[in-house]
């Protein structure tokens, strides 16, 4: 029932705050009203995630036009050169799934098909993600400032992410959507471990121009751990939201 359809020897109930969302105060007996969110607050998170997205973004179409030059073999860039195919799946997989995926955090978007339609094409990239990660990890002569410690949060990371998305997509065909977004979420915040690590360990290397391997090892480890934390209580949040 609206403000206008209510009796007039009714108590009229307080509207929502515009600025800070909060509930609306009911007449006496009945429940309160949710009031909605400004559609620009709705659109924070996500813009946020896009612009996080943009740090490897912009470094994965770095790596493309250099291997699509004919570049100079160095020791940075020899393992892909070599096997380009790899890095070339991970770096389209991994732009598709971090930048389509910051609209899935959208309340409106949500609420229709689009985020289906969307999640058809999220699943696949982020499973490419996960699995060109892996290989890469495997199979490429990594750098020697990635230590024993990166490669093995490598191998973690990229597991995680990988069961995170079978066990989502498992929910949501149940029909169980509470846990399908869960996962998903954890999944979406280990693929966008890269962003992190470029904030944390960009400004370094402008003042430095090199990282030494503990350094590197500490950076690129905290940037996940970030990123699963915030997960996490984001999770939290949205099980204490939910109806009991």
């Amino acid at each position: 029932m609206t403000t206008s359809d209510a009796a007039p020897s009714a108590t009229p109930s307080t509207t929502p705050d515009a600025v800070s969302g909060s509930l609306s105060r009911a007449t006496p007996g009945t429940a309160p009203v949710p009031a909605r969110r400004p559609a620009r607050h709705t659109w924070l998170v996500p813009a946020g995630l896009l612009l996080l997205s943009v740090i490897p973004a912009l470094g994965g179409s770095a790596r493309l036009a250099e291997l699509a030059s004919d570049p100079m073999l160095t020791e940075e860039n020899a393992r892909f050169v070599s096997q380009p195919v790899p890095v070339v799946l991970h770096i389209v997989c991994v732009t598709v799934y971090s930048m389509l995926g910051a609209f899935q955090f959208v309340p409106g978007l949500r609420r229709r098909r689009w985020h289906r339609w969307a999640g058809r094409v999220l699943a696949p990239a982020g499973v490419g993600v996960a699995l060109t990660g892996l290989w890469m990890t495997a199979f490429y002569d990594l750098p020697v400032k990635d230590t024993a410690v990166v490669n093995g949060m490598r191998y973690l990371v990229g597991t995680t992410m990988l069961v995170a998305i079978v066990l989502g997509v498992r929910a949501a065909l149940r029909r169980d959507y509470a846990t399908h977004s869960a996962w998903m979420t954890r999944a979406y915040a280990l693929a966008m471990g890269a962003g992190t690590q470029g904030l944390l360990l960009g400004p370094l290397v402008l003042v430095t121009g090199s990282l030494d391997p503990v350094t590197n090892s500490i950076g690129l480890t905290a940037g996940w751990v970030i990123n699963i934390a915030v997960a996490e209580w984001v999770i939290h949040r949205r099980r204490r939201r939910e109806p009991r």
